[in-house]
């Protein structure tokens, strides 16, 4: 699957304890080169400044006159291919997309390794900016799907954030150690400093991450998503959501927030958390999909927060034509 949840530690537990015999060890990043190049944008890859290149995917207008952009960032595991679906139909409406592979995934450099959280908001910030350069004068708008919105809000509450109207985060992956059960806390700790190369697999969790099971069948085939995880990428991304949690009162642009009533991997009580939150800065909108799991973007009903997205992008003042963002917010905060 494409993404990774803590709940394998778990069924590591035999695995794990053990090894504390072993010694510590320390997690592997994948580093990043120095500054050397200018960064640039090509058709189908990115450079960044130390000279790595991220393959990119792009759907554009058919008459190329794209009155708004989106810059999106995929999820753990996956790759810019996951933005397939909503970058045929954005496009068909006016609206540009561009996606890359992120260090560690895909085809990028690094492939399984954790790159570290300064070099991916580096590298959307250099993105979006050579993006924007593209599209003079036209509104850009980032968007992050599960890992991707941690991303995207961690980048955007930072001191030099991407040049961007807005975000729209797709179920991000919020999930931060405050609103994780002691014990996965606990095995992260001691895996990460124990077997940090160890590679987990999400097999035998139960977890429905769609209800799109040709999809899933698909991300199953596709030798590009990653389907075992090193113990210390993980670790990297629950830093990165950690992080995106105590951000998220930062934020000072406009947000819309996608969440699947049925979403199995990122959890109601950390997205919960992040709402209220964002209340508090009076710039998101909330919309609350009544049958969405956590591929939003990819599920069989899909097609109702793209066009959520589209309507968003073209005025964000109106409400969305799905009714997502008139359900009981706070049924769902106070079940």
């Amino acid at each position: 699957m494409p993404v990774m949840t803590l709940k394998t530690l778990r069924l590591s537990c035999f695995v794990l304890f053990p090894c504390l015999l072993l010694g510590g060890c320390t997690p592997l990043i994948h580093p990043t080169g120095l500054e050397h190049v200018e960064p640039q944008l090509r058709k189908a890859h990115f450079v960044a400044t130390d000279g790595a290149v991220l393959p990119v995917r792009s759907w554009l207008p058919h008459d190329g006159k794209a009155k708004a952009v989106v810059v999106a960032l995929h999820g753990f595991n996956d790759y810019s291919n996951a933005f397939t679906m909503p970058g045929r139909y954005l496009s068909e409406h006016g609206i540009a997309l561009y996606a890359y592979d992120q260090r560690g995934f895909g085809n990028a450099p690094g492939r399984g390794l954790w790159a570290g959280m300064d070099a991916y908001v580096d590298d959307l910030r250099q993105f979006t900016r050579l993006v924007g350069k593209n599209h003079p004068g036209k509104p850009v708008y980032i968007l992050g799907e599960s890992m991707g919105g941690a991303l995207a809000i961690v980048a955007t509450a930072s001191e030099r954030p991407p040049l961007a109207d807005g975000i729209i985060l797709s179920a991000p992956a919020v999930w931060g150690r405050s609103t994780m059960p002691w014990y996965q806390r606990a095995l992260l700790s001691i895996s990460v400093s124990t077997v940090p190369w160890l590679q987990l697999t999400g097999e035998s969790l139960g977890i429905l991450p769609s209800d799109n099971i040709e999809m899933l069948r698909g991300l199953g085939r596709d030798p590009l998503v990653i389907k075992e995880t090193r113990v210390d990428a993980i670790y990297g991304l629950v830093n990165l959501m950690d992080e995106a949690l105590s951000r998220v009162e930062q934020l000072n642009k406009e947000v819309l927030v996608l969440y699947g009533e049925h979403d199995q991997v990122i959890p109601k009580e950390p997205v919960s958390l992040m709402l209220k939150k964002l209340s508090k800065t009076g710039t998101a909108r909330v919309a609350l999909y009544e049958q969405g799991y956590h591929l939003l973007l990819r599920d069989l009903s899909a097609a109702k927060p793209w066009a959520d997205i589209a309507a968003w992008v073209a005025d964000r003042s109106k409400p969305l034509p799905s009714g997502a963002d008139r359900r009981n917010m706070l049924a769902f905060l106070n079940p």
